[in-house]
C-alpha cells in the first residue's frame, strides 16, 4: 500500500532535521499546521527561527503532495516550479542590511508622529513602527463582511477583474476564491460555523475609489507619497486563531496596514543573515492602530485574538 502524503512529508522533515543537525525546532508545529495532523517528526523543538533551508525544503516537498498545502501557503493550486518555488525565491533574495533591526528590542509605538519624523526615522529605514489611533477620522465602522460582499456584488466586473488580476490568500481555510468567500452562508460569515482567515488585493478602480472614500492615506506618510497614491489596496479579515503563516512578501514597497476592527498580533522575524545581531519582535495591533513594516525584509506571521472580527486594510508606499 502506498504511503500517505502526510507520512512522506514527515519523513522528509525528519531527514532535513538530521541533515541540518537541528538541536531545537518548531517543525512539529509547522507539520501540524500544514497537515492538520497530530503526528510529529523526531526533531526536538526550538525557540528560534527554523534554519530557513529546512523549512523551505519541507514546504517544497509538501507542494507536490498536497493541494491544500499549496493553497494554504501561497493562495494558489498552481505547481509552478520556478516562479512560485519558495527555495528559488529565497535563493534570489538580496541580503538584508542588519542595521534595520540590530538595536531593536521592541517595535516603537507612537501616539502621534509628524511627517518629518516619520520620514527621518522610519519611512525608508525598514524599522517597523506602530501608530496608535492612526485611523482617527476614518469611517471605520462601515467596514464589515457584508459591506465588502455588497460592494463587489454591486460593482459590475469587480469580482472577475480582482480574481483575474489580483491575489487571493485562503491561508488555512478551504475558501479558494473571492467569489466563494462572498457566497458563504450568513452563519459562516459571522464565524458561527468555523474560524476562517483570508486576504486579497483589490484591482478594481471603482471598488478602490469607494474604499478610499471611507479611509484616508495616513497623515504621517511623506508628502510625495500622499500625492502619488498606490492604487492597490490589501484587505485581510477573519476570526480568532492563526492568521498568516511565517512568510516573506515579494511586493514592490514598504506597507502600512490599518486595523479597522479586532485585534491582531504580529510576529516579526529578522532574516537569517541577521539572527546573530537581531531579535524576533512581537507587537499587538488594536482597533484604530496602524502598523508600518517592510514585509519584504521582515519574515512575519499574524495571530487573531478573541473578540470582534479582525479587518485590516492597507497599501504600499515608496
Amino acid at each position: 500500500m502506498a504511503e500517505s502524503s502526510e507520512n512522506v512529508l514527515l519523513k522528509e522533515i525528519d531527514d532535513i532535521c538530521k541533515l541540518a543537525k537541528l538541536q531545537n525546532g518548531t517543525l512539529k508545529q509547522v507539520a501540524n499546521d500544514l497537515l492538520g495532523s497530530s503526528a510529529e517528526p523526531s526533531c526536538p523543538k526550538v525557540g528560534k527561527l527554523l534554519p530557513l533551508v529546512a523549512l523551505i525544503l519541507s514546504i517544497s516537498v509538501a507542494l507536490v503532495l498536497r493541494k491544500d498545502i499549496l493553497v494554504a501557503v501561497f493562495g494558489t493550486t498552481e505547481r509552478c516550479i520556478i516562479s512560485n518555488n519558495p527555495l528559488i525565491m529565497e535563493l534570489g533574495r538580496p541580503l538584508a542590511d542588519c542595521t534595520m533591526c540590530q538595536s531593536l528590542d521592541v517595535v516603537s509605538v507612537y501616539q502621534n508622529i509628524s511627517r518629518a519624523e516619520f520620514a527621518d526615522k522610519f519611512a525608508y529605514s525598514n524599522i517597523p513602527i506602530l501608530i496608535k489611533n492612526g485611523t482617527s477620522g476614518w469611517s471605520t465602522s462601515i467596514f464589515s463582511y457584508n459591506f465588502f460582499r455588497q460592494l463587489y456584488m454591486d460593482t459590475p466586473g469587480a469580482l472577475e477583474k480582482t480574481e483575474q488580476e489580483c491575489q487571493f490568500f485562503e491561508y488555512n481555510t478551504n475558501i479558494e476564491t473571492l467569489s466563494e468567500f462572498f457566497e458563504m452562508s450568513d452563519d459562516r460569515a459571522a464565524l458561527k460555523e468555523d474560524s476562517w482567515y483570508i486576504g486579497w488585493s483589490n484591482c478594481d478602480p471603482t471598488v478602490g475609489s469607494i474604499l478610499r472614500n471611507n479611509y484616508r492615506q495616513p497623515w504621517f506618510l511623506p508628502r510625495n507619497v500622499a500625492e502619488e497614491v498606490d492604487e492597490l489596496d490589501w484587505i485581510f479579515m477573519g476570526g480568532p486563531g492563526p492568521g498568516a503563516f511565517i512568510h516573506l512578501d515579494h511586493v514592490e514597497k514598504t506597507s502600512w496596514q490599518a486595523q479597522l476592527s479586532g485585534t491582531k498580533t504580529w510576529t516579526l522575524i529578522p532574516p537569517p543573515e541577521c539572527e546573530a545581531v537581531c531579535k524576533t519582535l512581537e507587537v499587538t495591533v488594536h482597533t484604530g492602530d496602524i502598523i508600518v513594516v517592510n514585509t519584504n525584509k521582515w519574515y512575519h506571521a499574524t495571530y487573531i485574538h478573541q473578540g470582534n472580527m479582525s479587518i485590516t486594510i492597507g497599501s504600499e508606499f515608496d
